[in-house]
């Protein structure tokens, strides 16, 4: 008897139930009342496609496509998934690929943030519905892997990331540029009026000049660093830009360990502890990363059962403070992530840092972090080298903290600073008057009026623009300069919002204030225009002096207002957005939905 037909003998032996813990196409079985004739059905559709009963009988890797013409950094996928298929194949699996959403920084609307929790949502459930041993998650933009990361914890089915990788960086005028730290800060030239129509558009076609996710120290990139540091992925698998030959190598590599992950059987529960997690937050802080990461790990952890609640904004403000800045990477820097890769990456990184990690944590490998650093070819780039943009443990390139937690009656339940990123340090330790605009379009209206009440030691306030309040916690907590005083010279300001800063931004900016402003009982809230804000990120602190009597006066009378804000007045939004604004939590909890999280709802 031929093991084709033995197959098919053991599939419809009638006298024998079906394990509920079988692999392949035996798993997860559609509800038909007889699981027999499930298997016979799914059979009979799926060799519509060509399957034989050979390639059936194999390990089944699901390969995520997130490829869409709206998504320049996941251009790159159809290669990707060809050499995610060569290397399953040649270890023996069967690869089928499958779609989830898409979602791009620039073409979502209101923003990003708001979709991440539908794609996660979607990642967990094409997970958990499919006949597959292992899946490999390909991604790269903002929000995708974090959402791929929440939904795979969620759905513990055997996973491995693969990055899209960074773009190349473009010239103007002999001088290299890249998005989008130098898209923000050539928009801000123009603004003042520094540089003229002709070169903002000449630097608009220089910018992104190839596939892949944006070339600086930006949330793709820092989410990728992080992926490699949690275990979860190869780790050269971060930096190797996005057009590369490399990157393909390491899509082959990719496969052939998800093969490998569908034999151990490894969840990403079982891979993840709290250690993989205080990792991953010692490398965010070295490398000077997103503030968005801060968000995104809160929700991962937040979705793991054994590791939430364990790990609070106070355990990234601790790391921080013994955690050097090691990588010279925009925005915190001046390089981009090609140099970041030549000079190493990764896994060099991870060498310098070993004083610093908890080296015994696993990795999707099944080895644990220390032996893959072992096992993993690693030449030192000479530190000589002008193409060296990594520092070492004893000579950083910023002392320690680049990303401060702050506390104070102005955010009680925490706010996120990028210390590394500020352009005045003075600002750092800063009291001055708030401006206050109500939300976006207040801002919009206002910013550049030349009747606007501000000078250089104002502190911008932008309300309104959290969870909630938007909806979708957008990415505006970049705040203009006005327009007035960027013709003066003035080139940072201590800004705060309830809201997001993309990770490719720079500047003395306190975000993710929590409770956010639309929360009834939100100080922020109520901050008016004239109040002395204090900012001190030696103590951890930003204060309203405001006395405590005058916020509960304000507070009461923003609560007796007909139409008050918060999320009872959303409960008759319709759709996703309803369901979005009833559901999310506070940032300090990672924006996530309270039913996805392992705790559930409450």
């Amino acid at each position: 008897m031929s093991e084709a037909v033995r197959n098919i003998s053991s599939d419809y032996d009638l006298d024998t139930p079906i394990p509920t813990d079988s692999n392949g196409l035996r798993q997860g079985l559609t509800s038909y009342g007889d699981a027999h004739f499930s298997l016979f059905l799914r059979k009979v559709f799926i060799k519509a496609l060509g399957y034989s009963e050979d390639a059936l009988s194999r390990p089944i890797i699901g390969i995520v496509n997130t490829y869409s013409s709206f998504n320049p950094c996941h251009a790159n996928v159809p290669q990707l998934i060809d050499a995610v298929k060569r290397g399953v194949q040649l270890s023996g699996g069967l690869a089928i690929d499958f779609p989830t959403i898409s979602i791009h920084e620039s073409f979502s609307s209101p923003t990003s943030m708001f979709l991440r929790n539908l794609m996660s949502m979607d990642t967990e459930e094409m997970i958990r519905a499919q006949p597959v041993d292992a899946v490999v998650l390909i991604g790269g933009c903002d929000k995708t892997t974090p959402a791929q990361l929440m939904g795979g914890i969620s759905a513990n089915k055997p996973i491995i990331h693969l990055v899209t990788g960074p773009m190349m960086p473009g010239s103007h005028k002999g001088v290299r540029i890249g998005a989008c730290t130098d898209c923000r800060n050539n928009w801000a030239s123009f603004r003042a009026g520094n540089i003229d129509v002709e070169d903002i558009s000449a630097i608009n076609d220089e910018l992104a000049p190839t596939a892949g996710t944006c070339g600086v120290m930006g949330t793709a990139s820092t989410m990728a660093c992080i992926l490699a540091a949690l275990g979860m992925m190869p780790l050269n698998g971060a930096t190797a830009p996005a057009v590369s030959s490399a990157r393909l190598r390491v899509a082959e590599a990719t496969g052939k360990l998800a093969v490998q992950a569908s034999s151990t059987k490894l969840t990403p529960q079982q891979i993840l502890t709290r250690d993989s997690f205080l990792n991953a937050i010692t490398v965010l802080q070295a490398i000077g990363g997103s503030t968005n990461a801060v968000v995104h790990l809160m929700a991962i952890i937040g979705r793991h059962p054994e590791v939430a609640n364990t790990i609070t904004l106070d355990t990234f403000d601790e790391i921080g403070r013994r955690t050097p800045l090691l990588v010279d990477l925009k925005p915190s820097g001046e390089n981009y992530m090609t140099d970041f890769h030549n000079s190493g990456g990764m896994v060099a990184l991870l060498n310098e840092l070993k004083p610093l990690l908890h080296l015994d944590a696993k990795t999707v490998s099944g080895r644990t972090l220390g032996e893959e650093l072992a096992a993993t070819p690693y030449v030192p780039v000479p530190r000589s080298s002008p193409t060296n943009c990594l520092h070492a443990l004893d000579n950083p390139l910023y002392p320690a903290s680049s990303l401060v937690v702050l506390r104070g009656n102005l955010c009680p339940d925490g706010a996120l600073m990028k210390a590394s990123a500020s352009k005045n340090r003075k600002l750092l330790r800063h009291k001055g008057r708030a401006v206050v605009f109500a939300n976006s379009a207040d801002l919009a209206a206002r910013i550049d009026s030349v009747d606007l009440q501000v000078d250089a030691d104002s502190v911008l306030v932008l309300q309104n623009i959290g969870p909630v309040g938007n909806p979708g916690m957008p990415e505006s907590g970049l705040i203009p300069i006005p327009r007035k005083l960027s013709e003066q010279g003035v080139l940072d300001m201590l800004r705060l919002s309830d809201g997001r800063m993309s990770g490719t931004a720079g500047g003395t900016i306190g975000l993710h204030i929590s409770p956010e402003s639309a929360d009834p009982d939100s100080v922020f809230g109520i901050v008016e225009d004239g109040d002395v804000i204090e900012c001190d990120i030696d103590r951890g602190a930003l204060e309203l002096h405001v006395t405590d009597e005058e916020i509960k006066r304000r507070i009461a009378i923003r609560k007796s207002t007909p139409g008050a804000i918060g999320k009872a007045a959303q409960l008759h939004t319709r759709g996703y957005r309803g369901l979005y604004m009833r559901s999310v939590n506070q940032a300090h909890e990672g924006a996530d939905f309270d039913f996805l999280t392992a705790a559930g709802p409450s």
